[in-house]
This record gives structure tokens, sequence and C-alpha cells, in this order.
């Protein structure tokens, strides 16, 4: 017949104690904790609906129960119950099948819309981090920042009124200008436009809206539209888009005679030995990594060459006022230039 040792049966006691004090420790134990976490995950799923009912109310687009389960990616079950509290809470009403802010919805879904796209315009503007990963973070982070950090954020970066993807930014007060512009598949061929604002919902069709260098503030000339695709003119490039991504770029008409930016050539296509005045560089180049292309001297005006390839080909070793510089083939992709052939009144010592 086995016996067990009193010491550790007392010790095994001991631990199971512990164990339970921790699972059940008020505020701080485990069980807490869990329940914080769902509490917090179900909080995160309402202002998610919230700034849903909002983006539909802004752009005068109708909002039903299948929408809003699509947009956060819920069943139709879920997002009926979801609605029913949101409506219990005095957030939201229903007409005809229909579903909208109240007047206490309202500013409560602006504030969530604040903190997001302030966010985004932050790690745009003050980070290193891609554009593909502005939105995701920014979700993460509008769920709890406060109203009172998030206006100290804007404030020093200057009260910014639009965000990365060209969204308006509320006002602390809750102002916003009126929602302009119309989607680019509804251009006809012949219309130039300026592009206002590039969704950056659903990931899969900013990423390629990205990848063919579309910013807000660009102009579009619209050479061909058919049933199944748009092809259109960007900074001198032609791209085409099937007619469901062209809807996700907004763009505001311009008149006929408006000038198309011409074409540049990029500092990457700069062939060892030769030299040309840099011109600009891309919109799509923020924060940290413009400013410090800016502090190397790659302004517009200045004059730049091409004066040696490492093995790999990348990065490369440009002149710059009168120093060696390496730029990588992605940096490089992004600033803009003339090339000349003879540079009058050009400053040849230390070249």
């Amino acid at each position: 017949m086995n016996s067990t040792h009193p010491g550790a049966s007392l010790l095994i006691g001991v631990a199971i104690l512990a164990v339970l004090l921790w699972a059940l420790w008020p505020k701080r134990g485990l069980l807490a904790l869990l329940n914080r976490a769902r509490m917090n995950t179900r909080r995160a799923l309402l202002e998610d609906a919230l700034k849903f009912l909002f983006d539909c109310e802004y752009k005068g687009v109708s909002c039903g129960l299948n929408s809003i389960a699509g947009n956060l990616n819920i069943s139709a079950d879920k997002a009926a119950h979801l609605l029913n509290r949101l409506r219990a809470m005095g957030l939201i009403r229903m007409e005809e099948q229909e579903f909208f802010l109240t007047d206490t919805g309202r500013p409560y879904a602006l504030r969530i819309v604040r903190v997001h796209r302030i966010w985004e315009r932050y790690l745009a503007d003050e980070t290193g981090m891609g554009p593909m990963e502005w939105h995701g973070e920014a979700d993460l982070q509008e769920h709890n920042m406060s109203a009172e950090a998030a206006d100290e954020l804007a404030a020093r970066m200057g009260n910014p009124v639009f965000d990365p993807h060209g969204d308006p930014i509320p006002s602390a007060r809750g102002e916003l200008p009126a929602h302009r512009g119309r989607a680019l598949s509804t251009l006809r061929e012949g219309d130039i436009a300026q592009i206002l604002h590039i969704e950056d919902e659903p990931h899969t069709i900013y990423e390629q809206l990205t990848a063919l260098g579309l910013y807000p503030g660009m102009q579009v000339y619209v050479m061909d539209i058919t049933e199944g695709k748009v092809s259109f003119a960007a900074n001198g490039e032609e791209c085409v888009l099937t007619p469901l991504f062209a809807s996700s770029v907004t763009v505001e008409l311009l008149p006929e005679r408006a000038p198309l930016p011409q074409k540049y050539e990029l500092l990457s296509s700069l062939k060892l030995g030769e030299k040309a005045e840099v011109v600009g560089i891309s919109p799509n180049c923020r924060g940290q990594q413009r400013r410090r292309l800016m502090d190397l001297g790659v302004v517009p005006g200045t004059i730049i060459s091409a004066e040696l390839r490492s093995a790999s080909n990348d990065p490369v070793a440009y002149r710059i006022m009168g120093a060696t510089i390496a730029i990588r083939k992605d940096q490089a992709s992004l600033i803009f230039i003339n090339k000349k052939e003879a540079l009058p009144n050009e400053q040849t010592s230390g070249l």
C-alpha cells in the first residue's frame, strides 16, 4: 500500500491553492484577465462596426446587415447580435433594413476614425513603417488610444488634416469637410483627374494599387474604358485596372486644359558616369526615409552622379554635394531626376 509523504502532500496542497488564488484573484487573476480580454475584443468589434457605419454614411452608401457582416468578416447571425447591442446602447438606429448612427453614436464613431487616421499619419511620416502596415497598426491603436493622447500626437505633427491615403482627419470637435470625388471606374475616355483618396481595404486591392505607385495628389489621364478594364496614364506610365480595383481610387475631375506632369526619370536608371539634376522625391517616400535623403542633399536642383556599383549592383554610390553616398535601388527609384548631357555652371570641385 503506497503512502504519500506528509511534506509532499502539503506542498501539493499549497501549489493547488496558489493556482486557484492566481486564477480567481480579483482584477489581476487569470479569469479576470481573460474576461477583460474578451470584453476588449467585444468592444473593438462594436467600435469597428461604428467606424464602418460612419464611413458608409459619409460616402452616402447604404449599410445593411450583410455589408456590415462582410466588412467585419463575421457571420450574419453574429452581426445581427452585434447590431442589436448597438441599438440597445442607443448608438445606431434602423430604418427599412438599413442602419444609421444616432446623435450619440456619431461622435463615438468620429473619435475612433480620428484616432485611426492620426495614427496612420504618424506611422507614415514619423516611422520607417511601410504603407502595407499602416492600416493594421492603426486598427490596433484606435481601440486603445484616448482622445487626449490623440490630440497631443496630432499637435506634435502640426495638426494634419489628411491621412496618408487622402482621407480627411476629423478635427478634435468632430468637424469634417463634405465628401467629394468619384470612383476612377466612373470616368470616361479622355478625362483628366487628380487622385484624392486610395482605399486601404481590402488589403489585396490596396497592395496592387500601392505596387502601381499611385498616391493622393497624382494626376491621371483615362486612355481607354472597356467592360473588363480601365486604362489610364499616371506619371507617364500606362496602368491597367479592373473596374473593381479602379473603384477603390477616388478622383476629382480636372479641366481638360490642366497640364499633365511630365514623366521624370528615376535615379535608379542613372548609369555609371552619368549626371543628372534632382527634380524631387516621390510622395511615396515619407518620414525618416525622406528626411534622410533630404539631409544628404537630395533636394530639387542638386546635381548627382553615379560613381560606383557594389558587387550585387545594389546599393550604388552616388556623388552628391562633394560627398559619396550609398543609396539602395528601392530608395533611388523614389527620386525623380532630369539627365543632363552638359551641365552649365557645374561645380566640378571634388568630383
